[in-house]
């Protein structure tokens, strides 16, 4: 019997025992950790501050589960009227008491064997509203529970054309890949965590930027290589909404638009970034691939922010396929590597700000977008804001989508938008980040947002066969460089550093920051640690068996503050992987 088996009678005997214990008490006073960001602002910034600079080197383990599941963990908890509300990896979902962590039910996800997993088992949350648990998954379905039982309300196809997953194995014989374990590097799926607005489960599928992977050579080894391959393959992704009652779809919108893909071959954007491209070329392309966009890949990774004063979401987009190698796609590929706005309630276009046109190295929109009012020339402007892959945060007019500033880089960078070379071009911040899915965390009182990111040189090899097209592509893959991960926090008032913390290894995850002066970020090591959000000081760490690379939220109930986390690795990175829950409080605080 499977260990999540055993876990799930053992956890379903607890809770016919004990299931008084775990339902919650008539609250005095709590608050919850209701949105995947907090609220729909994306904002991740907690007003708690029972747990503050003074006291938080008290802060102690209140409770430890172990899932049974143990494989890359991404999720962030929901915590709504007491109750704890957590995706596992292969889009399993516990209920908990958020105080004991007692367990109250468990929901054993059905996947289809047959459906091919983008990007591992891991999922980044569940979204809970109108007495209803909503999880997408990695085979494209977006679910509906009973919040009450666990009980499967309905069950949705999300997405039912599946990518193409050819693999490339006509190789040259001196290519260097040609021995090594190519994999389909993709298949359509869900990552993100839903947003539910207005009746609406708003939710996005990856995996339609097609590229083929190289299989670590072991569980603990980071990446692999990424290979660009030309041909048709791949899909246009697509972010939709559905019916919280039945699921029926209400709308959706494509990140490939069906005409105007080409945009405007554009050069330069209007940050200050400019590309080398041969845009005669280009042009002369498209007679040849008149239907590029048909597979033009842009998958939506990150859960929308949301402005209910306006109904606009935005989020940003994947890259185009096929991944890195443009032979088959000229033009800029709209809207990919974009941060797009929609109107809520109908799906329709607002604006985009495309920050790599053309893209050939990966630079996905990966992190949640963030809402704010920015103090901007005296002024304070509705805006968004967007950690990147290539290492700066970008500051957009939320109406407009105007590019109004972006700060100083986050982490090294060298070489960008090179393209690859036979010889190899070492890039970085390359095909990992920068910010990858990491959501940040941003103080509005104080104009500081706080960022999780990653510093790993790329290699990006051009693999070019003369006279078959069809067997050039190029790879990246890491350096044997070293690694380390960058804790940032940034001035917004003038896009400055004003502290950073460097870390052993790459982080992602994400961080949470608090009105008690405190940044919370995990490490892969399973290093857990509490920051001077103010100086970037260690005040605090509590050491976990396993990586701990999802991001932290905190709540209150019943006058105490708790902090949770999920530890459990990360594969891509090599982190150890795992199946902690972690949820700690201060022994003796003093209770309102």
């Amino acid at each position: 019997m499977r260990l999540y088996q055993m876990l799930s009678i053992s956890l379903f005997i607890s809770c016919l025992v004990g299931c008084a214990q775990a339902t919650k008490p008539v609250a005095t006073h709590q608050t919850d950790w209701p949105h995947y960001g907090l609220s729909l602002t994306g904002q991740r910034f907690s007003a708690l501050t029972q747990i503050n600079t003074a006291n938080v080197n008290t802060l102690t383990p209140a409770w430890q589960i172990n899932t049974g599941v143990k494989a890359t963990f991404q999720a962030t908890p929901i915590v709504v009227n007491g109750i704890m509300y957590l995706s596992l990896p292969f889009n399993h979902v516990l209920a908990l008491n958020a105080v004991t962590g007692k367990p109250i039910w468990r929901y054993e996800h059905d996947r289809r064997q047959e459906w091919p997993m983008c990007c591992g088992p891991a999922n980044r949350g569940v979204a809970v509203a109108n007495g209803k648990v909503f999880i997408g998954t990695v085979d494209a379905r977006l679910i509906a529970l009973d919040a009450t039982s666990g009980r499967k309300l309905w069950d949705i196809d999300v997405a039912t054309q599946l990518v193409k997953t050819e693999q490339q194995t006509e190789l040259n014989n001196q290519d260097p890949n040609k021995t090594r374990k190519i994999t389909g590097g993709t298949g359509v799926g869900i990552a993100m965590s839903p947003v539910v607005y207005r009746n609406k489960v708003i939710v996005g599928i990856t995996g339609v930027g097609y590229g083929l992977h190289i299989d670590n050579p072991t569980s603990d080894a980071p990446l692999g290589a990424v290979i660009g391959v030309t041909g048709r393959y791949g899909r246009p992704g697509f972010l939709a909404a559905f019916d919280v009652n039945d699921g029926h779809p209400v709308w959706q919108f494509d990140t490939i638009p069906a005409k105007g893909w080409e945009g405007k071959f554009t050069l330069q954007t209007a940050d200050g970034n400019q590309f080398d491209r041969d845009i005669q070329h280009e042009q002369a392309s498209m007679t040849a691939y008149p239907d590029a966009a048909r597979f033009g890949g842009g998958s939506a990774w990150s859960t929308p922010s949301i402005d209910p004063n306006t109904n606009t979401l935005y989020f940003g987009t994947g890259n185009p396929s096929p991944q890195m190698n443009d032979i088959s796609r000229p033009g800029d590929n709209l809207y990919t590597v974009s941060l797009v706005a929609l109107d809520t309630e109908t799906g329709q276009y607002k604006w985009h700000y495309q920050q790599v046109p053309h893209d050939l190295w990966g630079y996905d929109l990966a992190s949640p977008p963030v809402l704010f009012n920015y103090k901007h020339q005296g002024k304070s402007i509705a805006a968004v804001g967007q950690a990147s892959k290539t290492g700066w945060f970008y500051i957009h007019d939320r109406a407009t989508g105007q590019f109004l500033a972006k700060s100083e880089a986050f982490v090294p960078q060298k070489n960008l938008f090179k393209k690859a070379t036979p010889e190899g071009t070492v890039i970085y911040p390359g095909i990992l980040g920068g910010a990858n899915w990491s959501p940040v965390s941003l103080d509005e009182q104080q104009q500081r947002v706080y960022i999780a990111a990653i510093h790993s040189p790329i290699k990006y090899t051009l693999h070019d066969q003369p006279g078959n097209a069809k067997l050039s592509y190029a790879a990246s893959e890491p350096t044997e460089d070293p690694r380390w991960g960058l804790l940032s926090a940034i001035d917004l008032s003038n896009g400055k550093i004003a502290w950073q913390q460097k870390t052993d290894q790459p982080l992602i995850g994400g961080v949470l920051s608090t009105a008690g002066g405190l940044l919370f970020c995990g490490e892969g090591n399973g290093a857990f640690k509490a920051y001077d959000s103010n100086s970037g000081k260690i005040l605090w760490q509590y050491q976990s068996e396993f990586g701990v690379n999802a991001p932290p939220i905190t709540f209150e109930y019943l006058g105490k503050q708790y902090i949770s986390v999920v530890s459990g690795g990360n594969s891509l990175f090599g982190f150890k992987q795992g199946d902690a829950i972690l949820t700690f409080a201060l022994p003796n605080p003093s209770l309102k």
